[in-house]
């Protein structure tokens, strides 16, 4: 996973960047969910920017710099991966590119136009980790 982070970072030009991702159970992600964004049930993954929201408009300048933090539900993950009919290690993947695109500043929950933005951004990246050596 770590491996697959490091080439996701690259392709978005921020490969001087840290993050820190944590797997939580449905329990935990509920709790952070319901403290942080004020709605009472569990989801997938969560994204904690530190950042400016902006940062998919270029590459980063002056070093290396904290994105902020990722949490995935493993639960969720694992009963995703069953309905998609995808390997949990690739589910796993795809939350934490959907994690890291909202560390980076895109949002699906703005309009349809952003939806389909970040959906479309999703899949490129996604594409690009599995095929770089």
């Amino acid at each position: 996973m770590e491996k697959d982070l490091s080439k996701a970072l690259l392709h978005l030009q921020l490969q001087s960047c840290e993050l820190s991702v944590l797997f939580v159970n449905s329990r935990r992600m509920k709790l952070l969910n319901t403290l942080y964004r004020g709605i009472r049930k569990d989801t997938d993954v969560l994204s904690f920017p530190l950042m400016d929201k902006q940062l998919h408009h270029g590459p980063l300048i002056n070093g290396p710099q904290v994105l902020g933090d990722i949490v995935i539900s493993v639960p969720k993950a694992l009963a995703q991966a069953e309905e998609f009919k995808v390997s949990f290690y690739d589910e796993l993947l795809r939350l934490l590119v959907h994690g890291l695109l909202h560390l980076t500043g895109y949002d699906h929950e703005i309009n349809v136009y952003q939806r389909k933005k970040m959906e479309k951004k999703e899949r490129e990246l996604f594409n690009a980790i599995k095929t770089m050596a």
